[in-house]
């Protein structure tokens, strides 16, 4: 249907074809390349985690260990990270110098504007020309994606990854081959060596290059060697990894700890849990979760939400005031009298706990205005405190629920494989169902489905305007 239409408005002279396309892509690309370059220009980041993964490169750099540095100067061997982001901050460092952060950056626009052309060439094969160049615009002008470009984290080179990967996966459906099957195996493992919930990527689509595949058309024993040796392509840097830990650690830990804590750090379960009965949104998570332990528990910055009565309100009080009298840290006994609280909560309200909260943690990060990495306070909804501020963060959020709505529209046109984009999407959402506090970037990796279904909604709608008007316009001049 796409073809056909996008035929008749090739016949009818609103496109020239691929001059038209090609300049087209190159304006999307440099007006994409201008946003990420202002975004850098006007607000860099580097701080957090980014130095986290930037001690582990240099310690490979200097020390050639896996290792973190403490305040003395001291070298301790870690697995809280996966080694995906740091070796490619090594690889950067080697190139453009020690702590060049700045040219990480420019390095992580120029994979992001190239992940936006492979997304693109993805919905190409999947729809038409014209839903391709879509996609290219929408991904490449998306300021939400564009400013982790500006930000050395893992957010643009594990969206590079499911790029690459839809894009193979495509190629592979079209044309079985060594090419588009390695390819798919880089683009998952690097996925996994990024960020533990990166598998998901490779459970979610893998499936999708054989269903449907036309087997007659292709030696089977041929395939079954393609898909032995990109198994074991994959499992390699992980299998290496896995015994890496378990030598320097003794445990078995094949990507990375859920809390990003070292064998024998404590991960405070009674809290964790505690928290989970009650948080929403990202204020709770700045306000609370980032800074305890290790930092003031605030007790009037909880929410209304996290006491059921006033003897719960006061026992959290005198667990709050243990803790900072213990030096802000955590006691197996202050742990405990959480554990105590959670287990009290949630039998009093387990629907709140197991499916309205983990809901609504959802909802945020899906719908909450994506300013996290703007100058922007956290309660941008007051009018009265910043006019200027709460207009901004409502215009994200609207164009937010612009793309969502969009994608949306896309996905009920039913492309090839939507129904494996869409597994992406659900399990990923109930994955993050499942964390303590939420936060809006989690959710970054879902946009590589939203830009491509969300460009094939955009060119069908456009499409359909413009066709009706020209239908109308020839029957007014038949009249």
């Amino acid at each position: 249907m796409e073809a056909a239409d996008e035929s008749q408005l090739t016949a009818l002279g609103w496109m020239d074809g691929r001059v038209r396309r090609g300049l087209a892509a190159g304006l999307a690309l440099a007006a994409g390349a201008v946003l990420r370059v202002w975004i850098l220009k006007k607000f860099p980041q580097v701080e957090g985690d980014t130095l986290i993964y930037g001690g582990l490169a240099k310690n490979l750099l200097l020390h050639g260990r896996y290792a973190i540095t403490d305040g003395s100067g001291v070298l301790h061997p870690t697995l809280i990270r996966l080694p995906g982001y740091p070796l490619f901050l090594a690889l950067c460092f080697s190139l453009f110098g020690m702590d060049n952060y700045n040219a990480v950056a420019y390095v992580q626009i120029g994979l992001e504007l190239l992940g936006c052309l492979v997304l693109a060439g993805f919905v190409r094969r999947i729809a038409s020309d014209g839903a391709a160049l879509c996609t290219l615009w929408l991904a490449a002008l998306c300021p939400f994606t564009a400013s982790y470009a500006a930000a050395p984290l893992t957010e643009t080179t594990t969206l590079f990854a499911i790029a690459l990967a839809l894009w193979a996966m495509a190629g592979f459906q079209a044309r079985p081959g060594w090419g588009s099957a390695l390819e798919f195996t880089f683009a998952v493992s690097f996925a996994a060596l990024l960020r533990p919930d990166g598998a998901l990527v490779a459970v979610a689509l893998a499936p999708a290059l054989f269903v449907g595949l036309n087997f007659g058309a292709v030696p089977k024993g041929r395939l079954l060697r393609m898909a032995a040796v990109c198994v074991l392509l994959a499992l390699i840097p992980f299998g290496a990894w896995t015994w890496r830990n378990w030598r320097v650690f003794h445990v078995f830990e094949p990507l990375a700890p859920r809390y990003a804590t070292d064998p024998g750090e404590e991960i405070h379960p009674g809290w964790q849990r505690w928290v989970k009965t009650w948080s929403l949104d990202f204020v709770s998570t700045y306000d609370i979760y980032w800074n305890v332990p290790d930092g003031p528990f605030d007790l009037s910055k909880l929410p209304s939400r996290a006491f059921d009565s006033p003897a719960q309100y006061a026992e959290t009080a005198a667990l709050a005031q243990a803790y900072d009298e213990n030096g802000q840290e955590f006691t197996p006994a202050i742990d405990a009298g959480f554990a105590r609280l959670a287990a009290q909560r949630i039998a009093a309200h387990p629907l709140r706990y197991y499916v309205w909260l983990p809901l609504g943690r959802m909802a945020d990060m899906c719908l909450r205005p994506r300013v996290e990495n703007l100058p922007i306070d956290l309660d941008w909804w007051v009018y009265a405190h910043h006019n200027l501020e709460t207009r901004f963060s409502w215009t994200y959020a609207g164009l937010n629920a612009a793309y969502l709505l969009l994608a949306l529209a896309g996905l009920c046109l039913k492309p090839r494989f939507w129904p494996w984009m869409l597994a992406y999407m659900v399990l990923r959402s109930a994955l993050l169902m499942t964390v303590e506090v939420p936060e809006a970037r989690y959710t970054l990796e879902c946009f590589p489905f939203v830009f491509a279904l969300g460009g094939i909604g955009v060119y069908r709608l456009t499409t359909w305007v413009f066709l009706s008007v020209l239908k109308v316009k020839a029957s007014d001049g038949r009249d």
